[in-house]
């Protein structure tokens, strides 16, 4: 199990909420219908979701849908039907509407999280990526609102800056997926024993990562001899692959692979690893 800083993952938990709370504020009513990247979905959708997880996680119970939502075709497991229940239940409310609800879901959980014990926030619980301490599914709340939150803008067409872009949210959002590489490239990308791969990633993110195969794939600091690939491409692109939102064969001409380039396609193309 993974032990977190609770001021850290709360910073960049309340830092999402801002930048999101933000950034509905300025949307236009025809903004808010907007259709994301995810099926089904326009952005008003995207938000009744972010407070129906948090009103959920407050422990209030999800409203009786109107109709089978199981049957829905963007319908794939059990969290879908919960989260669809939400989506189907504030769908025509008004965006004003929409934003005093968020507003008032994540001021309610921000106080609870804050008067939450050190013992209680190191406990075991049941987490969206397995048993693991409340704390470390917090830090998969900052990565689901922030990869929400890019839902958004990339429909709306209003970008972060790059001073958002280096903040707490971002660095928590890309510390989950980094602590899920090994997998990603081990299981899902397939790549064989004794290989090297590095991630150089650029923008307000920049940073390289680096994942080691030794019996296993897991991140280490650093290789003790050249990578066998590497895959170079915008930070935040790599979390829109990652999260599903895009695909490796849709930006092509933004990923540069150097090394075993076979190797790095196999790789960039099962690099999703969010269903």
């Amino acid at each position: 199990m993974i032990q977190l800083d609770k001021r850290e993952v709360l910073d960049g938990l309340f830092g999402c909420w801002d930048e999101i709370d933000e950034l509905l504020a300025g949307l236009s009513d025809e903004q808010w219908d907007a259709q994301t990247d995810l099926p089904g979905w326009r952005a008003h959708d995207v938000v009744s979701h972010i407070i129906g997880t948090e009103s959920f996680l407050a422990g209030v119970p999800a409203p009786t849908p109107d109709c089978d939502v199981s049957q829905l075709p963007h319908v794939h497991n059990e969290i879908g039907v919960l989260n669809e229940c939400w989506v189907r239940h504030l769908h025509d409310e008004s965006p004003s509407a929409m934003l005093e609800k968020f507003r008032s879901v994540t001021g309610e959980r921000r106080s609870a999280l804050a008067a939450i014990d050190d013992g209680a926030w190191n406990q075991k619980t049941v987490t969206p990526v397995g048993p693991d301490t409340y704390g470390r599914f917090m830090r998969v709340r900052t990565f689901d609102c922030w990869m929400h939150e890019h839902d958004i803008r990339d429909a709306v067409g209003v970008w972060a800056s790059d001073e958002v872009l280096a903040g707490a949210p971002a660095q928590d959002a890309l510390a989950e997926i980094t602590a899920t590489l090994g997998y990603i490239v081990g299981k899902l990308g397939g790549a064989p024993d004794g290989s090297r791969v590095a991630f150089e990633l650029t923008g307000p993110l920049e940073r390289t990562l680096r994942v080691g195969v030794d019996g296993r794939a897991r991140v280490v600091d650093e290789f003790d001899d050249d990578p066998t690939t590497t895959i170079r491409l915008d930070a935040v692109l790599f979390t829109r692959v990652a999260g599903g939102r895009t695909t490796a064969a849709e930006n092509t001409k933004a990923i540069e692979i150097n090394g075993d380039v076979d190797l790095g396609r196999q790789i960039v193309e099962r690099l999703r690893f969010v269903t």
